[in-house]
């Protein structure tokens, strides 16, 4: 290396801390993005249009990367107003990429293109093409399938179902009308589809995801869960949860999550913890929808919700809207921006501290129905799930719903997870899907007789009654862990919650799920703990306490645990191993072990080589832990 002056040093060190500068709003372990709609690139052609957004925008978060949107609802942007908005964000030193939605008409019920028709084939290989013209890289925002039933559709669907028909046509528009177009005309570019948060229902709609992540170049995760009682029903734990469903279906190619305002009305936090769990799954990137949600959704009173008031919440509504001082400047927080931005950081801090997630496998095929996004309500119960869409060997435990019968074999890989030691987890749901196969290793009954129940015995009372599928089992062949009646302390008659037996050298148990999966939530602490227990030999710890907590667990030895009740709870951290502390991630604060009494029941209190400890959560607060 030459030697410098000092003048000359003094350049470069200043170049060096300039450059440093501009950076220290960045990141550390993921990016930040934005994506613009269309319609909005098309106003952007008005320079102070650009000019006033950005600055709104940008004063408040921090962004790595946007997306120009060249396609919406039939409408092109002019190449000269892509081209020049393009430019003006290179020029703020953000990375650029494409997107296009492939729709006619939203408010339509979504109308999308219609792939039976040539016309319009035609327009969407001149779509693909136009975009990869301009861009290195786009995503397909979540519209690429297929929802229309017109005359052309129904004759090119023939005596094929509308699934197979629609996944076999979506298939194939992928590769011919996207992929290999845009290719041809820009052979760089990457091409990635963005999948939508309603995964148990893709198939219906032509959404391919056992062959359209070996062609496209890379996925990405819509995590909005919103408001659960909008029209999806989504629960919390989604967010997280479907990162790592397809981490698992295109490893190393999952690109990022994607959150919206969507339930934000019901408070900043509702829209923080979206962010958070999409980040918890370790993700590299995350797309902030959209541009104009980040300039326009106004930060209001009604958006802090009742419990901030209690204190010591992760999410401080009153800390992010206080102004704040920004390359010198004093700025007030005006929209959401700002709550993205600040809950970000925050997590940017903690995830560099996690391992790799790790959880409850749980295996559902491709293509597959039955108990539509059970795994989440599990999650919200504290079972930290990590679902496959493959068959996955070497578990110490699997949990199968309704939709491991579309698995032809199930029930011989059920055999050959017990005979080699695992525990097969199955509810209720397959249970009546397979119970003739399953009887050749446990002869059970799960018909269409229901039972009203509240009470879980020495597993507590449920706070209001529930309906719940009979299970039927032979007396001494199979054995109640849990139990539950109306009442079943001094009652007539119970039914089995949690159910075991043994087969070879394994365990199957049975899980009742409740006709309707939230009144999972009303089950006991007591009654969770010995499911919560039962379940964890493959992620090193469990939690005690009420419903609504949920726990991530990583492969360090790191954990986050959550509470999305709004109010604070009392919990228990069991580590299944002989520990000496609890470590808080954050403030390094060490959470000594609780003394409690070893027992010999496997099921209802500790075992001799766990360690308890004992912590406290405001309402909607998470905490990182290493033991």
């Amino acid at each position: 290396m030459k030697n410098v002056s000092g003048k000359h040093f003094l350049l470069v060190l200043c170049a060096i801390m300039a450059a440093a500068t501009l950076q220290a709003g960045k990141y550390q372990h993921f990016k930040v993005s934005t994506y613009v709609r269309a319609q909005d690139v098309a106003r952007m052609d008005d320079e102070k249009f650009l000019n006033d957004t950005w600055e709104t925008v940008s004063s408040q978060v921090d962004l790595d990367k946007i997306y120009l949107e060249t396609h919406r609802d039939a409408f092109t942007v002019p190449e000269k107003t892509m081209k020049k908005v393009k430019k003006f964000f290179l020029s703020k030193g953000l990375q650029v990429g494409g997107g296009i939605t492939f729709t006619r008409s939203e408010p339509s019920d979504f109308e999308t293109y219609s792939y039976a028709r040539q016309e319009e084939r035609e327009q969407v290989k001149h779509i693909s093409e136009y975009t990869a013209k301009l861009f290195d890289d786009f995503i397909l925002d979540d519209f690429f399938f297929i929802d229309l039933k017109n005359d052309d559709e129904i004759a090119a669907k023939g005596n094929k179902s509308w699934t197979e028909y629609r996944l076999r046509l979506m298939a194939d528009a992928g590769r011919e009308l996207v992929v290999n177009p845009a290719k041809a005309v820009n052979p760089k570019v990457k091409v990635i589809v963005k999948y939508p948060n309603w995964y148990d229902h893709f198939h219906g709609l032509g959404f391919n995801i056992e062959e359209e992540p070996t062609y496209f170049d890379g996925i990405w995760t819509g995590t909005e869960t919103r408001d659960p009682a909008s029209a999806q029903h989504l629960q919390n734990y989604l967010s997280y949860n479907i990162m790592k469903y397809f981490d698992n279906i295109a490893p190393g190619r999952n690109g990022g999550g994607w959150v919206d305002a969507g339930g934000i009305h019901m408070s900043m936090d509702r829209y923080a913890e979206q962010l958070h769990l999409t980040m918890l799954s370790k993700t590299q990137e995350i797309i902030l929808w959209n541009y104009m949600q980040l300039a326009e959704v106004k930060i209001m009173p009604a958006m802090r919700a009742p419990w901030q008031d209690l204190g010591g919440n992760s999410f401080r509504y009153d800390d992010m809207v206080k102004p704040f001082t920004k390359n010198g400047k004093s700025i007030t927080p005006t929209t959401m921006a700002r709550f993205a931005d600040q809950t970000l950081h925050q997590t940017d801090k903690l995830v560099g501290l996690l391992g790799s997630p790790v959880g409850l496998v749980s295996y559902k095929p491709y293509h597959s129905s039955g108990e539509e996004f059970l795994q989440n309500y599990l999650g919200m119960v504290g079972l930290p799930m990590d679902m496959h869409p493959v068959w996955k060997e070497g578990c110490r435990q699997i949990l199968l719903t309704q939709q491991a019968a579309k698995d032809k074999d199930i029930v011989e890989k059920i055999k050959r997870q017990l005979k080699g030691g695992g525990d097969v987890i199955i509810t209720t749901g397959l249970l009546k899907a397979i119970k003739e196969q399953l009887a050749d290793v446990v002869e059970l009954d799960c018909g269409d007789l229901k039972a009203i129940v509240n009470d879980f015995g020495m597993a507590g009372k449920a706070e209001r009654e529930m309906i719940i599928p009979q299970v039927k089992y032979f007396t001494n062949d199979a054995w109640e862990v849990v139990s539950a009646g109306r009442p079943l302390t001094r009652g007539v008659s119970g039914f089995p919650i949690l159910l075991r037996d043994t087969y070879s050298k394994g365990m199957l148990f049975v899980l009742t799920i409740p006709d309707d999966f939230g009144d999972l939530y009303d089950f006991p602490p007591q009654a969770l703990n010995v499911i919560r227990r039962a379940m964890s030999k493959d992620v090193g710890a469990y939690i005690e306490g009420p419903s609504k907590v949920a726990l991530f667990p990583y492969d360090n030895k790191t954990m986050v645990v959550e509470n999305f009740n709004d109010n604070a709870v009392d919990l228990r951290v069991v580590v299944n191993d002989k520990v000496n502390t609890l470590v808080n991630l954050l403030t390094g604060e060490q959470i000594k072990p609780a003394e409690v009494k070893p027992s010999r029941n496997r099921f209802y209190g500790y075992a001799e080589g766990q360690t308890v400890f004992d912590l406290k959560l405001p309402a909607h607060s998470y905490v990182g832990l290493k033991y």
